[in-house]
């Protein structure tokens, strides 16, 4: 128990330090011409607000496109597919492709959506890269879920005359969605902590769109996420006091992503 309690504190501690000291050193670069405003030379000003932007759009088309896909195919593979060599096998696939270094599939993305396709470096090719890291860490969170509801909640809902598709619909996906929606944020926390990939495929530039109306034209365009400027602001740059702002904003993201699925799963349950 005493090594049990002695782990546990190391954790909190680490946790707790580099959380301070990231916000010790990027805290007074945050302000809000930095979050609304955009890096220029010749204005002599910082910001983020582009990084943000493609950010915000890289996260929607994955997960527009990897949710449903993801969330079908654990319902089929768990619902309807008979256990056998063909699920093993997919199984066996989608845990693989989990453990599968992310800048091959960057090279990937770069190679066939960019090149073959003649999509280029744009955020429709990261995003579309993004998807296939994405699919099976939603695949296999979903058909965990699946797989914890206990099998009396099927019986019984056949038992009472409903539908196969019915009773998924009403009983299955209701009962499993702590762990479905928990997949959709491990997701997005990969997402939003992706760089190798993106380098290869969205590429780093960081300016708005001149007009409202073009921010659906810039997911055909060069963008580059907080996380990619994180790492340029870091070296090839050298300022580390944005990169350290950077840093800041992503931890309070995920303090945010965290603290809204807690309170929307409690506000579920109770």
């Amino acid at each position: 128990m005493g090594l049990v309690l002695l782990s546990t504190s190391l954790s909190i501690i680490l946790l707790l330090g580099i959380i301070l000291f990231v916000f010790i050193k990027g805290a007074s670069t945050v302000s809000l011409s930095f979050l609304t405003g955009v890096t220029s030379v010749l204005k002599g000003t910082v910001g983020i607000a582009g990084n943000i932007l493609n950010t915000v759009l890289i996260i929607v088309i994955t997960m527009i496109i990897a949710t449903p896909i993801g969330i079908g195919s654990a319902i089929f593979l768990n619902e309807y597919a008979k256990k056998g060599v063909f699920v093993t096998v997919i199984e066996y696939a989608t845990e693989t492709l989990s453990g599968i270094p992310s800048i091959i599939f960057g090279l990937f993305g770069m190679m066939f959506f960019g090149n073959t396709l003649g999509l280029g470096y744009s955020l429709l090719t990261g995003g579309l890269t993004l998807i296939l890291m994405v699919l099976p860490l939603i695949t296999r969170n979903t058909q965990e879920a699946l797989k914890s509801v206990p099998d009396s909640y099927r019986n019984g809902a056949v038992g009472l005359g409903s539908g196969k598709w019915h009773m998924i619909r009403t009983i299955l996906i209701p009962s499993a969605m702590p762990g479905i929606i928990t997949g959709v944020i491990l997701a997005i926390g990969r997402i939003v902590g992706e760089s190798a990939a993106l380098l290869f495929t969205a590429g780093s530039a960081k300016g708005l769109p001149k007009a409202f109306s073009k921010i659906f034209e810039k997911i055909f365009q060069s963008g580059g996420t907080m996380t990619i400027q994180l790492y340029l602001s870091a070296t090839s740059e050298g300022d580390f006091d944005t990169a350290f702002g950077i840093a800041v904003v992503l931890l309070v993201l995920v303090f945010v992503i965290n603290f809204v699925t807690k309170w929307a799963l409690r506000r579920r349950i109770n």
